[in-house]
């Protein structure tokens, strides 16, 4: 007998787990797993939607690769380290750039696709935070509520409204346990 689906909390990597790194107010990747800082109450935010029995999934667009400016085996570096030290279910990536046509590219939701197959998943009990327009349209497009956490970049507005925003991954993490 199935009990049902489960609720999942899908997370953009940068801006959201760990500081980016702003050029002229855009938001960039840091460039090694050395170099990555760990926003505060990460550990803590996470923690704390684990024990609720979120599934917690980080999905991620990382184009520099495909463009070449970017070593697949230094994301990866960054992912092993940031499953090593949070509660973190899976990490779900797309290495091309925003033109190859590929379905997994925020604001294509193909990644929160594969996860909410690969899981389970109940997407309209789900929830997509992320810190650019591409992580709200993404979860939008799948029936996520959405969350931005916004740092007011220099970056184009997101075509669905967010249903919230916020400063933090705690202060999101807080409001999705107080539904």
């Amino acid at each position: 007998m199935k009990i049902g689906k489960r609720s999942a909390v899908f997370l953009d990597r940068d801006g959201v787990l760990n500081q980016v790194v702003l050029k002229n107010g855009k938001p960039y990747p840091p460039p090694s797993a050395e170099e990555v800082l760990m926003l505060p109450d990460v550990k803590a935010a996470l923690a704390d939607l684990k024990r609720q029995r979120f599934v917690l999934v980080v999905v991620t667009n990382q184009p520099d690769v495909a463009r070449g400016t970017q070593q697949r085996a230094v994301v990866e570096k960054i992912h092993a380290m940031l499953k090593t030290q949070l509660p973190l279910d899976d990490i779900l990536v797309c290495y091309h750039a925003e033109n190859d046509g590929c379905n997994c590219h925020k604001p294509r939701p193909g990644m929160l696709l594969q996860a909410a197959d690969q899981y389970d998943l109940d997407l309209a009990h789900s929830f997509m935070i992320g810190d650019r327009w591409r992580d709200i349209d993404a979860g939008a497009a799948v029936g996520c509520r959405t969350i931005l956490i916004d740092y007011h970049y220099r970056d184009r507005q997101p075509t669905n409204t967010p249903g919230l925003r916020v400063s933090s991954l705690k202060v999101a993490a807080d409001w999705i346990l107080s539904q």
